[in-house]
């Protein structure tokens, strides 16, 4: 019960920015949480601890892709890549900078130059999202494709669960709960896009449910890889009994681009 009443709050205040939300709103919301997340992704690989300010100074670096990536621009990327060149250029003058301050500058310059990437760059497509039309019933759909899979791969995988699918980097996980989370996810898919999108395209959200399930998949297997290179359990400890705000987003930031080129493509109408 202490896990669940806040994972309900958590998804129902989420819903309601992304359906009563302004686009504005989302792209405040979403700079808080890549600064949240931000925090988190660096507290992982710096050891030892950073100063305040130089905390603030890589944070601030890793939410450029998204806040370049204003309401304004539309669909537009452009901005989003003048944000990641920012950020790299950032980087790298740090570690000039303080090149002889850590054990291995250059691994910590890799990690932090990933982090860009990992955080801020795929956080950035949730922003274009929005600003996609119906953008905020796409995000519903993406967010339901991702919990429903999620879910279903955790009860399938309990229950059914023999093979391993990725012993090495995720032991629990099983194929058979990934055949489960597939399952849920087009369910979850069909019945929001009912729900909320004006015009669907069925063949369209079922072909984007399979990729954005398997997308999802790897998404939190990459976060896994990550806590095992630095030895950590959970990202973070802000969200009670869920860990850390990039545990609750892993999906999202794989599968987030993905969709966004889909739409861009593809359509969805």
């Amino acid at each position: 019960m202490k896990r669940t009443l806040p994972g309900i709050l958590l998804a129902v205040c989420w819903v309601v920015l992304l359906v009563k939300g302004s686009t504005l709103q989302f792209y405040l919301a979403m700079l808080v949480i890549t600064a949240i997340g931000g925090a988190e992704y660096l507290k992982m690989i710096m050891v030892p601890k950073l100063a305040f300010f130089s905390r603030l100074y890589l944070v601030g670096t890793i939410c450029l892709p998204v806040l370049l990536t204003l309401p304004v621009s539309g669909t537009t990327d452009i901005p989003q890549q003048i944000g990641l060149f920012s950020a790299f250029f950032l980087v790298t003058l740090y570690f000039l900078r303080c090149y002889t301050h850590f054990d291995n500058t250059y691994e910590r310059f890799s990690r932090m130059v990933f982090g860009v990437v990992y955080v801020g760059v795929l956080a950035s497509y949730l922003v274009l999202l929005r600003q996609y039309p119906e953008g905020g019933s796409w995000l519903v759909v993406l967010t339901a494709v991702t919990a429903g899979s999620d879910s279903g791969a955790y009860y399938f995988g309990s229950t059914f669960g023999k093979r391993k699918l990725c012993p090495n980097i995720s032991p629990k996980k099983t194929v058979e709960g990934a055949l489960g989370g597939l399952l849920c996810g087009l369910a979850a898919a069909f019945v929001s896009a009912m729900l909320l999108l004006e015009k669907v395209d069925w063949l369209f959200v079922g072909m984007a449910a399979v990729i954005l399930t398997g997308v999802g998949i790897l998404g939190d297997l990459t976060e896994s890889v990550i806590k095992r290179g630095t030895g950590t359990k959970d990202s973070g400890t802000l969200l009670a009994g869920h860990g850390g705000v990039l545990d609750r987003i892993d999906s999202l930031l794989l599968a987030a681009p993905v969709l966004y080129y889909l739409l861009l493509f593809l359509g969805g109408e």
